[in-house]
């Protein structure tokens, strides 16, 4: 799938590899997939197959490395990963707290790879993990380089919150004891950042904010037709958390009393083969209402069709059931001149707020959300001045550019805090040059 994260983590690297800066973005478990060019190293660390076959195999935690080779090629990950297999939370408890552990779990071998291959690398000025679920590595990276460890929050706690226990307790029992080998943690909204230190016990002045950015290359003003027929679109995981299902039940009022007198509901994004039952759920229902002809899923979509499928929205609701820290799929709708109506929850408050770029509506309530789209289709002045305001504001506060200069800041800190290295450390590098190894 294309996962909002490494969407960020890519377009944040691209963004500091045009400015000169040596970047090395390290792929985990597979190979990535972003919707525009992909900067990330050839080779993959803590290949999804080993992971596995040494945490449910004991014989492949001490396999030669030139049999863990075949499992690590690029080739066999990807194959591997096209077989969509299920990530589901409930799923892998004992895979998450055993790379938790670090050295002490499963995948040491792994550990020991990451960290030889490290030594023998140009020593990066800056270390960032990811995400907290994989602090296992902070120890062993900084006792391998010595140098600032950083880690960026962007989500977790909805897969923590998805393990079965013990597994959650544990996970979160193992965060919490590697908080202390990480330097600063970088949190996408400020929302998450107040959130985190209650959650996982990180203290508050440990956290700095590196808003979400986008490239907007291609996002152009959609162009506003009345004769068109009014569309209602999703844009996101096809998951119960993300709130599809609200959505179709808000569109079927607006239908059934035909406050809206025709209509259509266009939906896109990555489907996991766990939920395919939940989309055929809400096709039957959309069929029982007779709404079906006006139902479209359109299926995971590259970059260009994304943007194409944003230009022909007239209003854009990912009505999520939890506290989401990101919505870059906001700043994609409000790139292209789309109006939002978001349940005021998380850090879509702040990126409505901050915009203007939408209308805030209570959460987890069908009437409210029908009431917000109502607006949209009634109001077409108060349509085109939020499409206007969240076009420019986007331009303005969530670019590629304003997260690249806020994550400089940050790196910027943590080296001038850190021993500046001798000349013959540094080699015929740069003084100022940053180096960020992801």
């Amino acid at each position: 799938m294309y996962c909002g994260s490494c969407l960020r983590d890519n377009a944040l690297a691209a963004e500091l590899l045009s400015r000169g800066h040596d970047v090395t973005l390290l792929p985990v478990y597979t190979p990535t997939r972003t919707d525009e060019t992909n900067v990330s190293q050839e080779r993959v660390f803590f290949g999804g197959i080993s992971v596995y076959l040494e945490q449910y195999v004991p014989l492949f935690r001490n396999s030669p490395r030139w049999l863990d080779r075949l499992w690590d090629s690029k080739s066999m990950l990807t194959l591997a990963s096209r077989r969509s297999i299920s990530t589901s939370p409930k799923m892998l408890g004992e895979m998450t707290v055993s790379m938790l552990k670090g050295e002490d779990g499963f995948q040491h071998k792994e550990i020991e790879k990451l960290t030889h291959w490290a030594r023998h690398e140009p020593p990066p000025d800056v270390v960032s993990l990811p995400y907290s679920l994989l602090l296992g590595l902070a120890k062993p990276i900084k006792d391998a380089l010595n140098r600032p460890i950083c880690c960026t929050l962007q989500g977790e706690d909805l897969f923590l919150d998805g393990l079965h226990e013990p597994y959650k307790s544990q996970a979160l029992d193992l965060i919490r004891q590697n908080i202390k080998h990480v330097d600063v943690f970088i949190s996408v909204s400020d929302y998450y950042a107040e959130f985190m230190p209650e959650y996982l016990g990180i203290p508050r002045e440990k956290i700095r904010v590196v808003p979400l950015g986008i490239n907007l290359r291609g996002f152009e003003m959609k162009e506003r037709d009345r004769s068109q027929i009014f569309t209602v679109g999703f844009f996101a995981r096809v998951a119960p958390e993300k709130g599809l299902h609200v959505l179709a039940e808000a569109y079927h009022r607006l239908r059934a009393d035909e406050r809206i007198p025709k209509a259509y509901l266009e939906v896109a994004g990555y489907l996991a083969p766990e939920h395919r039952n939940y989309l055929n759920d809400i096709e039957q229902r959309m069929k029982a209402w007779g709404l079906d002809a006006e139902f479209h899923y359109r299926g995971g979509l590259d970059r260009e069709e994304k943007i194409a499928f944003l230009r022909k929205l007239d209003v854009l609701s990912v009505p999520a059931t939890y506290n989401e820290p990101k919505g870059i799929f906001l700043l994609e709708a409000m790139a292209c001149g789309v109006p939002v109506v978001q349940p005021g929850r998380g850090a879509f408050t702040e990126i409505v707020e901050t915009t203007g770029g939408g209308l805030l509506v209570e959460p987890d309530d069908v009437d409210s959300l029908a009431s917000g789209v109502l607006r949209i289709y009634r109001d077409e002045a108060l349509a085109d001045e939020l499409g206007q305001k969240g076009f420019r504001r986007v331009r303005e506060q969530y670019s590629v550019t304003r997260m690249a200069d806020s994550a400089l800041e940050v790196y910027g800190d943590l080296i001038r805090s850190e021993p500046r290295m001798n000349a013959d450390e540094r080699g015929s590098e740069k003084e100022q040059e940053t180096v960020a190894n992801f």
